[in-house]
């Protein structure tokens, strides 16, 4: 394209210079040629006043020795013979100076009363006629070498050769500018387009250039920003479903807890752990391959019953709970409550929470599930009497378990805040009531932002689940079993 626009320009220019440049320069020649005759029909002008005065040889000789041109021998008179006298004698013919022309270029201009200008060795020779006092005509002569007649045509011609060499050569530098203006842009658009194709998914092109190559550089970003959204968006589905295997997992390893001693019994929890060790690597490899993602995606019309999920959720955690002889409280869940959340991650959530409470708080430690509505948002309150989260902040961040924390992720939480935060609303983390952490869940019902500070109990009720679901979570992970979670 670069080259191509040279070409284009180097011959576009050319052919404008030489249509301007070839008449200029014949019009020079003809303003020299004119100039130069002009200057020889004023010199002949300049012997006119002696002719009409005498037509002696002597006088005439020493007028035409007077002017410039006939001291340098340029200027030449032809007086013709005289008419016959009464006696029959005739005047005699004068030539004074040296003659070029013809004899009969002379006498032609004589007896047509008109200049005119004939070739000559040399040069050209103008001949002026002009009257007698006896009323013949004598044809004043003036010399024009040819240097005089060319006199500065070929000092303009090289200007103007200059002039055109100096357009072509701007031209070309100009057409070469502009064609690295326009290539640079699309080589980079090439050069990323490579790049993002090996993966490189960083690689983004500066939006520069013309108007089209900047749409195609924008083009190009939004392109690749939406790949590397959709492979961020594949990592996380991976490990967030690798994270959904943590209830299952939970429950195997408490069942396996219960076995008691024996090689059946200690294989059986080898298996366990053997198996949380390899999804902890799946989650963590997921997590290092990927970038950081955007929020839950609920899809138009997406949404479930609240109450409905909670009250399964418990239930299942239920059996688990009196294993371990913890106190359950549930509160706000004895009425219908929508919210623009998909049963599965709402589901998800809560096992994140709950598994959170049975894997990081001591045997025996009190939890509630409190669900209040609002109007505008529906908050769910997840509170235990453990010994709380020292850093909530480095908690809420994704990935915040230490490296070598055994069983834990720092996926958790991170699922319970893109639910949260896929509706307008947020998560935080405080002191609950019970005097252990409480994770507080804003879910938006209209986008709506969370006022800081605000929070809603709902009527709270204290449940003890008995003992006939206890060996449901032992065979099976129960119906609409989500993973478990972890800071």
């Amino acid at each position: 394209m670069r080259w191509a626009l040279v070409k284009v320009c180097l011959a576009v220019t050319a052919m404008v210079v030489i249509a301007f440049a070839v008449p200029l320069g014949l019009v020079i020649r003809e303003m020299a040629s004119d100039r130069a005759f002009s200057d020889a029909e004023r010199q002949a002008a300049m012997i006119a006043p002696a002719l009409s005065i005498t037509t002696d040889r002597e006088e005439l000789t020493r007028a035409v020795l007077s002017t410039e041109p006939g001291d340098r021998g340029r200027l030449a008179v032809h007086v013709p013979a005289g008419e016959k006298a009464a006696d029959g004698t005739r005047g005699q013919a004068l030539d004074i100076g040296t003659r070029r022309a013809s004899p009969k270029d002379v006498e032609t201009v004589r007896k047509a009363g008109r200049a005119s200008i004939t070739e000559a060795t040399g040069g050209f020779a103008l001949l002026q006629p002009t009257a007698l006092s006896t009323g013949d005509i004598a044809v004043v002569e003036v010399f024009v070498p040819e240097g005089e007649v060319s006199n500065g045509v070929a000092t303009a011609w090289l200007i103007l050769a200059g002039v055109g060499v100096a357009l072509i050569v701007g031209s070309v530098a100009v057409a070469d500018r502009l064609g690295v203006r326009m290539v640079q842009p699309a080589q980079r658009l090439a050069g990323a387009a490579q790049d993002l194709g090996e993966g490189r998914l960083g690689t983004r092109v500066p939006e520069e250039g013309p108007t089209e190559l900047r749409s195609a550089a924008v083009a190009f970003n939004s392109m690749a920003d939406q790949v590397v959204q959709l492979l961020a968006n594949e990592r996380e589905l991976a490990a967030d479903l690798s994270h959904r295997l943590r209830t299952p997992l939970t429950v195997l390893r408490l069942n396996a807890a219960s076995l008691g001693e024996g090689p059946a019994a200690d294989q059986t929890r080898a298996a366990v752990e053997q198996l949380e060790h390899e999804v902890d690597t799946i989650i963590r490899t997921a997590r290092e391959q990927r970038p950081q993602t955007q929020g839950v995606q609920t899809g138009a019309g997406a949404g479930c019953d609240a109450s409905a999920v909670i009250r399964e959720r418990m239930d299942f955690w239920s059996a688990l709970a009196e294993d371990e002889g913890r106190e359950v409280r549930l509160a706000g869940v004895d009425r219908t409550v929508r919210i623009p959340v998909a049963r599965p991650e709402l589901a998800a959530a809560l096992d994140a929470l709950l598994g959170n409470v049975f894997r990081h708080t001591p045997e025996g430690t009190a939890f509630a599930v409190d669900v209040h509505h609002s109007g505008d948002a529906v908050i769910v309150l997840v509170s235990d009497a453990g010994p709380g989260i020292a850093d909530p902040e480095a908690a809420l961040a994704r990935g915040a378990s230490k490296p070598g924390t055994v069983g834990s992720t720092g996926l958790g939480l991170d699922i319970v805040r893109r639910v949260a935060e896929s509706t307008g609303g947020d998560l935080r983390i405080g002191r609950s009531v019970l005097g252990g952490t409480e994770v507080r869940i804003w879910i938006g019902l209209h986008g709506s932002s969370p006022e800081r500070g605000q929070r809603g109990h709902g009527r709270r009720v204290t449940r003890r689940f008995g003992r006939q679901r206890r060996r449901e979570p032992r065979t099976a992970a129960g119906p609409g079993a989500q993973p478990g979670a972890h800071h």
